[in-house]
């Protein structure tokens, strides 16, 4: 992958601008909204919400940084190590 810094220019090609624009908690970035959705303060996890057109998850995050992704299915779990 390279940055924006390495790539060079494609000849006469324009570039792509996805719309972005601000919302009250969170922002909206071409098809996705990225949100705050709740935390507690004391216990320190935070839950953020991505919703598209087509599927929304939400990631709980827990103070010690585990991860947890449910969606309408339920929680998401990890696939099995062989």
């Amino acid at each position: 992958m390279t940055s924006d810094k390495t790539r060079k220019p494609d000849s006469g090609a324009l570039p792509i601008v996805l719309p972005y624009s601000e919302l009250a908690y969170g922002f909206r970035y071409g098809a996705a909204k990225v949100e705050r959705l709740c935390s507690d303060e004391k216990k320190g996890w935070v839950t953020l919400g991505i919703e598209t057109p087509k599927q929304s998850i939400q990631v709980y995050v827990t103070k010690t940084g585990k991860i947890r992704i449910h969606d309408g299915d339920g929680e998401w779990s990890r696939p099995t190590k062989k």
